[in-house]
């Protein structure tokens, strides 16, 4: 995270003539003979010295900072909407995922937006709390549907997205849930060098003999063509296909209309997280399945989460 400048890059010194020529000799004699560097203050710039005589017969010392322009900013190679599936109660949860998204390492040359999704609000307490969140956080998206988990919620996600983000459209679109630790880079490396069109990738779930129908609930990507299509398709409401789990629903969607043809599956690097939580994988992609504290807590040691923190008096770490 890069500091702030200083409000101001120009520093002036008013004095009678009599005492100019102290600050002259310990500010500015080194530029006398010219622009001389004294310094940047990390700016990247030098910092001249000039002096301008007043209308009042007073004389000004001025330190003018140049700042070099900042380097040009590398255009991303794809940009990812993360949408997580979750519910207005659930704070804690969200302020655990959404330290295990802060404090990963960025993903080169992508931009990658998590956004926390739920539908409307309808405890007066939780609209209050939310609205904090979303005024700190601004990382907050409530849907125009009644809280669910399978009776058109990921629908309703799916189909709003391409309408709220039209002016600044991703690449890519995910849904997961809150019990998901997603590593987003490893997810960018896999994308990567996929197409940014009809695109559906996830953990494949083999069923009735195809090798896979549809990607599991606990992350799954579209491009954002398909998710416009999603937006547009008549046919979703039509037959009522909003309703039911809500992963084979989307498969189901996809399939009837020929679409997401650009299919990837993850497993085993996208896996629910075993009873003994002795499963994990290096390569790890996605890990589902933490329902709880303790499931987070061992998934954070066994990527190293905490391991990098600095030693300091505040705190004492076992």
């Amino acid at each position: 995270m890069s500091m702030k400048a200083p409000a101001s890059n120009s520093y002036v010194l008013l004095a009678p003539l009599g005492v100019l020529v102290l600050v002259v000799v310990v500010f500015l004699l080194p530029s006398l003979n010219g622009s001389q560097r004294v310094g940047s203050d990390g700016l990247g710039g030098v910092m001249c010295a000039r002096r301008t005589a007043g209308a009042d017969g007073y004389t000004a010392a001025v330190a003018v900072a140049v700042v070099d322009p900042p380097p040009p900013r590398e255009e991303p190679e794809l940009s990812l909407l993360v949408g997580v599936l979750t519910m207005p109660k659930r704070y804690e949860r969200r302020d655990i995922v959404r330290l295990a998204y802060a404090l990963q390492p960025p993903a080169v040359r992508a931009r990658v937006d998590v956004r926390f999704v739920f539908c409307r609000v309808s405890d007066p307490v939780d609209a209050q709390l939310v609205a904090l969140e979303a005024m700190r956080h601004g990382d907050i998206v409530v849907l125009n549907c009644t809280e669910n988990m399978n009776d058109g919620k990921t629908y309703a996600y799916l189909s709003s997205i391409p309408r709220l983000f039209a002016s600044a459209p991703y690449d890519y679109v995910m849904k997961t849930d809150d019990d998901t630790y997603l590593r987003v880079a490893r997810l960018v490396d896999e994308l990567r060098h996929k197409p940014r069109d009809d695109v559906y990738l996830g953990y494949g779930y083999a069923m009735g003999g195809q090798p896979m129908p549809f990607m599991h609930g606990m992350g799954y990507v579209v491009s954002w063509d398909v998710a416009t299509w999603v937006s547009t398709a008549e046919e979703i409401l039509a037959r009522n296909d909003t309703e039911g789990p809500e992963d084979l629903m989307v498969g189901k969607w996809l399939n009837l209309a020929g679409r997401g043809r650009n299919r990837y599956d993850l497993k085993p690097r996208m896996y629910d997280l075993s009873w003994d939580m002795d499963n994990f994988r290096p390569d790890t992609v996605a890990v589902h399945m933490l329902k709880d504290n303790r499931r987070w807590a061992a998934t954070f040691i066994y990527f190293n989460v905490t391991a990098g923190i600095d030693p300091s008096k505040l705190h004492h770490s076992p």
